[in-house]
């Protein structure tokens, strides 16, 4: 606040309501006072006289300053601010910080006179103005502000000799609210490529009418880049006679509306910067978001917004505008605007290929270099590329590409050893960017893969065909010999309930480190709860919600999904699943797309597992239960869905070895819970028979393993650990008593 002065006008104002509280012998200067003093300027009461009769007001201003109390006679008149008129003053400090302006002038003054709370003064302004309160502060903004320029122009015509002196050294105070980018090029990257949409946009800007080029293209395809390269060929004079004095301003919306209150302000600020780029000539504007002109400044139902402010002047030729927009914003917003487009001449700006982004990475890393201090090798600036190419499939080339050799030059600063950033680096930073695990992305790292079959195999008994189906789909999606545009694998798992199929894919996702997400497909059987997955359409409830799968792999674009019983869920279900098997991709209501190629998709089914029981009916019959199944499920699913799965999975029917191996499995599990409480579990054959025996039925697999255990197992061991002899540990002997589990 210290820094913010008064115009003289207003300080002559304050001096002039202290001099009326003197007259009237109060104690203290009032916004009554100021009133008083305001109306007995000719530029205040001129405008107020539009809208009230100024005669009436100053009487009533009158006869209320005169029915305040005055001081005793004998009593020394040294008028201090109010309470009312500090608050004021602090007010109008406030409206000036937060706008653009640098002293305190009249219209402040008058707005947080407006603005107080169980003021005279405020309640008699507002009453006597209604509606037109913001009318009337525009029209004071304006003719103060012509009334400056007119001052302006008298005290250069008083000294001539001095004019071309005074105009240089005058602010102009439109500059401040642009950014000369022919000042600032220097500070920015360099443009690389590109040679035919510069050479085009320098062509458009040379026209005699329509001489205004829009870029259009993705995020991060360079559209900035290119309005600097051309601007450093305009400071180094590499460009057409036309275009050589010319400078290159940048126009930032967001700056014009900061700060503006009442109608007028954000005309009046793009009104005097074009007047004064107009004045200038040779100026070219340039409109980053030029989307964002449709509409702004515009109240009501008015159409006059800043693009039709533009219009005049992108007819006249004197500026010469270049606005960059993205393909979605021009299409929704831009087009809108008829008049717009057909002044401007459209750019595309394509995002460049993987071999032209590596060569421009080859020449920006110097900069990048020298900033962090650190080597990139050849390796990893193609590795950026491709990698990023690969990985993130919800931005574009070059920016993503430069977002990650910048993120690995700022993560090499924590280390306390500089060094070279390689291509393994590289692939870690870029895990953490798109969340994916890092062995899916680095190329030359097949460790876990070796040993991701024996791992499997440790754990799940009895499949060994379906887990070689799956580890052989992780391994070619590993050795690049998949289409990359399809998700990792596409597996249906078909066999009968308790065989293992959904406990394959959480082995899965442990063993390679990735999440599991899980659907459960009996949540989506009637045909309006698909819609789900992908969001509600625009109008029913949930749109906003987005969708449940496009979200989840979002969130999660490296992980096992499994929807399981996928024959439960609505028929419309499959043709969603034919676009994720087929490109990988899933757009949600909203139009944004979740990326699938990282997503090993596994479907259980149980179809036809009311035949499953006939399999071996008949002399000489010897299908099992899983391949009765899979008939069955090519009758349930249509031909063109299981035409675009990578495998179809048939889980083997359960007996009693793999049954036993599962058991000793959990009861290993259990184990591992008794450990830490110092007790020994040993099992008679009397007891693991029984438990296997309650536990494993041909109808129901080895599901009830899990129940037996938490039934007939647990609260025997449960009463000696709390009340009984296993208290501070020990051994416990399990066998059998009266058919029953008991600690011998």
């Amino acid at each position: 606040m210290a820094n913010i002065d008064y115009t003289p006008r207003a300080k002559a104002l304050i001096n002039k309501a202290a001099d009326r509280c003197e007259a009237f012998r109060h104690e203290f200067i009032m916004p009554e006072h100021l009133l008083f003093a305001m109306l007995e300027d000719g530029t205040f009461s001129t405008v107020i006289s539009i809208y009230a009769s100024i005669q009436l007001l100053e009487d009533n201003v009158e006869s209320h300053l005169r029915n305040t109390p005055p001081l005793p006679d004998d009593v020394e008149v040294e008028p201090e601010l109010s309470a009312q008129m500090t608050q004021l003053i602090e007010s109008a400090y406030r409206q000036v910080i937060y706008s653009s302006a640098e002293s305190i002038d009249v219209p402040h003054l008058v707005v947080s006179m407006m603005e107080l709370e169980d003021s005279w003064a405020s309640y008699t302004l507002k009453n006597l103005l209604g509606n037109e309160a913001e009318n009337f502060v525009s029209d004071l903004i304006s003719v103060y502000e012509d009334e400056d320029f007119e001052n302006s122009l008298d005290s250069d015509d008083d000294d001539d000799d001095n004019a071309d002196e005074q105009e240089a050294q005058k602010p102009e105070s439109w500059r401040k609210l642009v950014e000369c980018m022919n000042d600032t090029v220097a500070n920015h990257n360099p443009l690389i490529g590109r040679e035919a949409e510069l050479e085009r946009t320098i062509q458009v800007l040379c026209r005699k009418d329509k001489n205004n080029p829009l870029h259009i293209g993705e995020p991060g395809v360079g559209k900035t880049a290119l309005v600097y390269g051309l601007v450093s060929r305009i400071v180094d004079g590499n460009v057409p006679e036309r275009l050589k004095n010319c400078v290159v301003y940048q126009l930032d919306l967001g700056t014009l509306l900061a700060g503006t209150q009442y109608r007028g302000d954000f005309e009046n600020r793009l009104k005097m910067i074009l007047e004064g780029m107009k004045a200038e000539g040779d100026a070219i504007v340039y409109m980053d978001e030029i989307h964002n002109i449709v509409g702004a400044g515009a109240i009501g139902e008015s159409s006059m917004d800043a693009g039709n402010m533009l219009k005049p002047y992108l007819e006249a030729g004197d500026i010469r505008f270049i606005g960059s927009t993205t393909y979605e914003e021009f299409n929704k917003y831009f087009l809108k605007s008829k008049g717009l487009v057909r002044r401007f001449q459209q750019i595309d700006i394509s995002e460049p290929s993987i071999d032209e982004t590596i060569n421009i990475l080859k020449q920006l890393k110097g900069k990048y270099e020298e900033f962090h201090n650190v080597v990139y090798t050849d390796e990893a600036i193609e590795f950026a590329v491709k990698g990023t190419a690969k990985h993130i499939a919800d931005r574009f080339l070059p920016d993503k590409a430069i977002d990650l050799i910048d993120e690995a030059g700022a993560k090499m600063e924590l280390e306390p050893v500089k060094r070279e950033i390689t291509d393994d680096f590289l692939a870690e930073i870029l895990a953490k960017m798109c969340k994916t695990e890092a062995m899916t992305v680095k190329e030359n790292d097949a460790e876990q893969l070796a040993t991701l079959s024996d791992n499997l195999l440790a754990q799940i008994y009895g499949q060994d065909n379906a887990i070689k189906h799956v580890v052989e789909a992780v391994q070619m999606a590993k050795a690049g010999l998949t289409d990359e545009d399809k998700p990792l694998a596409s597996l249906l798992f078909v066999g009968p309930t308790g065989v293992g199929k959904t406990e394959v894919a959480r082995v899965l996702a442990r063993e390679l480190g990735i999440e599991l997400v899980r659907f459960d497909m009996s949540e989506y059987t009637e045909k309006h709860t698909v819609a789900k997955l992908i969001g509600s359409p625009a109008g029913y409830v949930g749109y906003e919600d987005g969708g449940q799968l496009t979200d989840a792999i979002r969130k999660t674009p490296n992980c096992v999904l499994l929807l399981d019983e996928i024959e439960k869920a609505h028929s419309d279900i499959y043709n969603i699943l034919l676009q994720v098997m087929d490109y990988a991709r899933l757009t949600d209501n909203k139009g944004r797309k979740s990326d699938f190629r990282n997503v090993i998709l596994i479907m259980t089914s149980n179809a036809g597992a009311q035949y499953a029981t006939q399999a071996s009916i008949g002399f000489g019959s010897h299908v099992s239960r899983g391949e009765a199944m899979l008939r069955q499920v090519k009758k349930t699913f249509k031909p063109e869905f299981i035409n675009r799965l990578s495998g179809t999975v048939v889980f083997n029917d359960m007996d009693n070895a793999m049954a036993s191996l599962i058991l000793k499995k959990k009861l290993s599990q259990l184990q591992e819970k008794l450990t830490a409480k110092n007790v020994t579990m040993t099992l008679s054959d009397e007891a693991f028979a029984l438990l296997l025996k309650k536990g494993f039925t041909n109808d129901y697999g080895a599901r009830e393993i899990d129940r037996v255990i938490a039934h007939d197992l647990k609260p025997v061991l449960m009463r000696e650990i709390l009340f009984g002899k296993l208290k501070n540990g020990g051994e416990a002997n399990i066998g059998v008593s009266d058919d029953k589990l008991a600690i011998e």
